[in-house]
């Protein structure tokens, strides 16, 4: 079998395993995530080894979803985290088995702290199934590893409930791009809904030239200011704008004659411009819509900065 056919067969055996658990689906998946809604604590999600490791980006995506969540792992819990978990929690316990010993020992302190205990698991008869309030089971006919030793359909079967889990979660609390900005401040879409133009505008070293400049001594503020254009003001007020653009098209309409030119003779006229006061996103849709990458920023009449896209 060529490394190809051996990457096409797991794919295959993977995909196979997800159909497997979504048949399986019941009434816990809708008691699981019933119980996580009207919970009034956070959702800790537990396990061991690789089932950790998923549990951690289950746990992840909760908490950047709009359920507060946090991983546990068993064997720091049963040292001294379980003082972490409240009465009002809900806690998931992750083991393909269904008999993961550093699992099972939390057991009694959930049950007498009266958490709510859901149970990922490939077996339904497990210990770990049958003392949790809710079974999601996860079990897969087979693994993709040839000697069926290292987790691999099972373990992309538990990602997948994970995430089954994160977005029923997100629907039912109508988790909105806003809220979900909020989570992510440093990406892209916290960008465009928590920022307003003031938070990201450009304001040292503007290029502002009066229309009179030579075009010589304009290109020479260009250049050395690195906007890639000038502001045209006149009794600081705005009335033009050159670009490298306007530059290329003046070269090509006076030849070498431009140089005899200033710059309200290559300049355009009412240039686009918006305040500091709106948002990134409908500055960003604005400068789309024109298919601008710069604008110039306006406070009470005058210049304050230049929005790069």
């Amino acid at each position: 079998m060529s490394i190809l056919e051996i990457a096409k067969m797991v794919f295959e055996i993977e995909k196979d395993g997800l159909c497997h658990v979504s048949k399986q689906l019941d009434v816990n998946f809708e008691q699981s995530v019933t119980s996580i809604l009207s919970s009034k604590g956070r959702t800790i999600v537990c396990g061991m080894g690789k089932s950790g490791i998923i549990g951690k980006k289950i746990a992840a995506s909760f908490a950047s979803t709009g359920t507060p969540s946090f991983f546990m792992h068993p064997g720091e819990a049963f040292h001294g985290d379980l003082g972490m978990v409240t009465k009002d929690d809900v806690f998931i316990a992750i083991s393909n088995s269904g008999e993961t010993d550093e699992v099972l020992k939390l057991l009694p302190f959930l049950k007498d702290n009266s958490n709510i205990i859901v149970a990922m698991t490939g077996n339904s008869n497990s210990t770990l199934a049958q003392n949790a309030h809710y079974h999601l089971n996860i079990g897969v006919e087979k693994e993709a590893c040839p000697l069926q030793l290292a987790p691999t359909a099972s373990t992309t079967a538990t990602l997948a409930m994970g995430d089954a889990l994160t977005i029923a979660l997100m629907q039912s609390r109508k988790f909105k791009p806003e809220n979900f900005a909020r989570f992510h401040p440093g990406g892209s879409l916290g960008r465009k809904l928590l920022n307003k133009v003031q938070d990201e505008m450009q304001t040292i070293n503007l290029p502002i030239v009066t229309d009179d400049l030579a075009v010589k001594d304009l290109i020479q503020v260009i250049t050395e200011c690195m906007y890639g254009l000038a502001i045209v003001v006149k009794r600081n007020q705005l009335i033009g704008l050159v670009t490298d653009g306007d530059l290329r098209r003046s070269f090509e309409k006076f030849g070498k004659n431009v140089f005899d030119k200033s710059t309200k003779d290559i300049m355009s006229h009412s240039p686009k411009t918006i305040s500091p006061l709106v948002s990134m996103q409908k500055a960003i849709e604005f400068m789309e819509s024109y298919q601008i990458n710069n604008i110039i920023v306006i406070e009470d009449s005058e210049v304050v900065g230049i929005l790069k896209k």
